[in-house]
């Protein structure tokens, strides 16, 4: 498993939210879902995304936006459009003054508008995110991202228009795996873009030693690893290793280890009741007071203290 894998498996789709969305210019949406992610695709037409702070960004037909959350942000034909609609959490769908009183169902199972074969249509889904391994991903984004149809053509896109509208068995968890495979597919071509900046991790994946380097870490971050054996097993020097690995991630591999491990600590802290004890020897520290102190060193505050906060 590499890095991406693991950020990934933090932010798998459970329960998302869909919608598909069929509208005539002037047309605009007002999201206020708070999701913390979203990903959207145009099926037809344009659309311009619009969020406070942020100059307006541009989609063209089958281009894929990400947005983070949990801030709203409008999209619509027009930068200056007023929305006509207002999605809410949940993905409720409320008509705003000026759109028919009907607007928000007339069209069937997740789909709202005016008429089927309007001329711009999008189709969304929501990641509920949580936790520390889906934030390293996370922080890793800007707050606004579209990546050209010609980057993220081919059949995970193809799929949705003719899974979303259906109300069968099993129906959402093939909408959730499809906005896992759309994610998959919009990151890595976000992330080969020059404009990206993608982060050290992602880029250190290519190189044959770093990447293994750190696959090795990620596959057992609870083994004992030192920059002896580390180095031994991706068969150069430590000192090799240590220069690489520095320049590609931007910090030290035990530096990295130890961040990652936290990480883990972090989210099992606030997902499980297990012991602080059994949490530390699962992300690779002797005991509970090793844990603790490089959970303060790191986070300023104690495992314990950090499971009270989130549980608050």
């Amino acid at each position: 498993m590499d890095v991406l894998d693991d950020l990934l498996a933090g932010t798998k789709a459970r329960g998302g939210v869909f919608n598909l969305t069929i509208m005539d210019p002037p047309w605009a949406l007002d999201i206020v879902d708070r999701a913390p992610l979203s990903l959207s695709t145009l099926v037809r037409g344009s659309a311009w995304i619009v969020r406070a702070g942020e100059p307006p960004v541009r989609m063209e037909q089958g281009d894929v936006a990400i947005v983070l959350g949990p801030d709203p942000y409008v999209v619509g034909d027009d930068p200056q459009t007023a929305p006509q609609l207002r999605i809410h959490p949940g993905g409720v769908c409320e008509p705003l003054p000026g759109a028919p009183v009907d607007y928000s169902a007339r069209l069937g199972v997740r789909t709202y508008g005016g008429r089927p074969d309007g001329e711009a249509m999008a189709v969304s889904g929501t990641y509920q995110l949580e936790g520390d391994v889906s934030q390293r991903l996370i922080s890793a984004l800007p707050p606004v991202l579209v990546v050209p149809a010609a980057e993220v053509s081919g059949h995970v896109m193809d799929l949705v228009l003719g899974e979303i509208q259906r109300d069968e068995p099993g129906q959402q968890s093939v909408l959730d795996r499809w906005l896992d495979l759309a994610l998959i597919t919009t990151l890595r071509a976000w992330f080969a873009r020059p404009e990206s900046e993608a982060p050290g991790w992602y880029r250190a994946q290519a190189d044959p030693v770093v990447g293994h380097a750190l696959r090795l870490l990620h596959d057992e971050p609870a083994h004992p690893w030192n920059l002896v054996e580390l180095a031994a097993r991706t068969d150069v020097s430590r000192a090799s290793l240590s220069r690489r690995f520095t320049a590609l991630v931007g910090e030290a591999p035990m530096a990295y280890l130890t961040g990652w491990r936290i990480t883990l600590a972090a989210d099992l802290l606030r997902m499980t009741d297990h012991t602080v004890e059994a949490i530390a020897r699962r992300v690779g520290y002797a005991n509970a007071f090793a844990l603790s102190v490089a959970f303060k060193r790191l986070r300023g505050l104690s495992p314990t203290a950090h499971r009270r906060s989130t549980a608050a």
